[in-house]
């Protein structure tokens, strides 16, 4: 055959323009999705993500954003361009020390070209300036950057990052942070994890006010709160910092119910590594808006994000635990498919029947009971949404959060407490800082258990109607005393 004949310094010739069969691939784009079956055009493809460091100024008078993010990544192939999930007026971008091209393509992907090919395993470092009205910019219909009376806020479910840093915004590419932001005087810039400068003087009139997340956290889960609050400082036990904070646009009776429920974070958390194994992160705490500016709670890691109107009732330990459950379920382990969300909720929502169960107020059992039972009788059409795979229109509907519980409690009804209660610590140790999918779930049960539990699944996550328990009903069920409470903290939790 020709190939066979062919001369040394012909195959040399042909290795070295790319032709032999088997040679490697030319540089291509990454993709622009991560994959996710809800969300395709949600992360990108083509690098891995170890760290952000963004740094910010804020002027509240005008809501502008001006500011600089560098992104350390590595190159998961040979890259020609790549994508960064962003939809802020980029004013450059610089990759590996050269300029960059970029454009804008599609609702939210900023393109970029860099002036070297990347080869598959180098570093990355990525240099985004950028100046913008983060509420001016629309996409997907709306902005998930909310300006309030006295600053801002970005906290949002399941994005919120394209608003104020550009990121590969899916949570299967987690990394560590550094957020620093300058404020005038009088306001607080709060963040995730451990403060590094507290209203540290640059300027005249301004503050930086920094914070370190030295722990892998999904891109949604890193906030920014801008505003006028009052807060605090204390130390765990185990030495960790617990930082809290309350916008002082409550008035008096809100706020005192606010601090009565956030200030006992540090107990609950005791309480829950006492279930789940021991707390995954080296920060603590909780931040509570005004009353209506974001309108619901998100459990952002090591520092959850409350609306201030949750406590205008009066304090609500509940919402306390299903956040900081989250801290586990949800942002220790996070989804691999968004369409894993009750992994999340379902599991957060479980935990505030446990603690029902320990302040006497209610066994899981009987809440159980009273929600199959009163809550959601066998013709609510609750019980057609399938809470493993709901539909990005249902990311939070009512069965992820209570038929998620359900299943949960059923489980533990079929296997036992011990091995329950194994299940969920192994689940949070084997998966801690990555993500994890209902299958996996799955196959971790059935290998503590033992037993095949396909049925079982296939039932209560996937199957429309009410599934069958398995057990004898409590008769008729009353009531339990905490369900007011785990009721306000489910309606605080939805989002919007």
């Amino acid at each position: 055959m020709l190939r066979r004949a062919m001369t040394v310094t012909a195959a040399v010739l042909v290795a070295t323009l790319g032709l032999q069969t088997g040679a490697q691939a030319a540089p291509a784009p990454g993709s622009p999705g991560a994959g996710d079956v809800y969300y395709p055009d949600y992360g990108n493809g083509g690098y891995d993500v170890e760290h952000y460091d963004i740094r910010l100024r804020y002027y509240p008078d005008s809501d502008r954003l001006t500011g600089t993010t560098t992104i350390l990544a590595t190159a998961t192939q040979d890259l020609s361009a790549f994508d960064l999930d962003f939809v802020l007026q980029a004013t450059s971008v610089r990759v590996n020390n050269r300029p960059a091209t970029y454009h804008r393509q599609g609702d939210h992907e900023l393109v970029v070209t860099p002036a070297r090919t990347i080869t598959r395993g180098s570093p990355i470092t990525v240099v985004v300036d950028y100046d913008d009205v983060p509420s001016n910019v629309v996409a997907s219909g709306f902005t998930s950057w909310n300006r309030t009376p006295d600053g801002a806020l970005a906290v949002n479910e399941p994005e919120s990052a394209w608003w104020w840093y550009p990121s590969n915004d899916h949570p299967t590419d987690k990394a560590t942070f550094d957020v620093s932001v300058l404020v005038p005087d009088g306001l607080e810039a709060l963040s995730n994890g451990v403060p590094t400068r507290w209203a540290q003087p640059v300027i005249g009139g301004w503050n930086r006010w920094s914070w370190r997340q030295d722990r892998p956290q999904a891109t949604y889960l890193a906030f920014l709160a801008v505003g006028d609050f009052d807060t605090y400082q204390d130390t765990s036990a185990d030495g960790s910092p617990i930082v809290t904070a309350y916008n002082r646009r409550l008035d008096p009776a809100t706020a005192q119910a606010a601090r009565t429920s956030v200030e006992r974070t540090d107990e609950i958390l005791d309480w829950e590594a006492g279930l789940f194994g021991p707390y995954p992160f080296g920060a603590r705490g909780g931040v509570v808006t005004g009353a209506g500016d974001q309108g619901f709670a998100l459990e952002n890691q090591t520092r959850p994000v409350y609306d201030g109107g949750s406590f205008a009732r009066g304090s609500n330990n509940s919402l306390i635990v299903h956040e900081l459950a989250h801290q586990w379920f949800g942002d220790a382990v996070s989804v691999g498919q968004w369409r894993d969300i009750w992994l999340n909720e379902g599991f957060a929502s479980y935990a505030q029947w446990l603690w029902s169960e320990d302040q006497g107020e209610g066994t899981a059992a009987e809440i159980a009971d009273y929600v199959y039972s009163d809550v959601h009788p066998a013709d609510d059409p609750f019980w057609l949404v399938r809470p493993g795979d709901p539909g990005a229109d249902r990311l939070f509907d009512d069965a992820v959060y209570d038929r998620g519980a359900l299943t949960l409690h059923y489980l533990r009804v079929l296997v036992g407490d011990r091995d329950f209660f194994a299940i969920l610590k192994e689940w949070a140790a084997s998966h801690r800082y990555r993500t994890g999918t209902t299958p996996e779930f799955q196959a971790l049960a059935e290998q503590i258990y033992g037993h095949d539990l396909d049925a079982f699944f296939q039932a209560w996550l996937y199957t429309p109607g009410r599934p069958a328990r398995g057990v004898t009903a409590l008769g008729n069920p009353a009531e339990p005393k905490s369900w007011p409470k785990i009721v306000a903290a489910h309606e605080a939790a939805h989002r919007h």
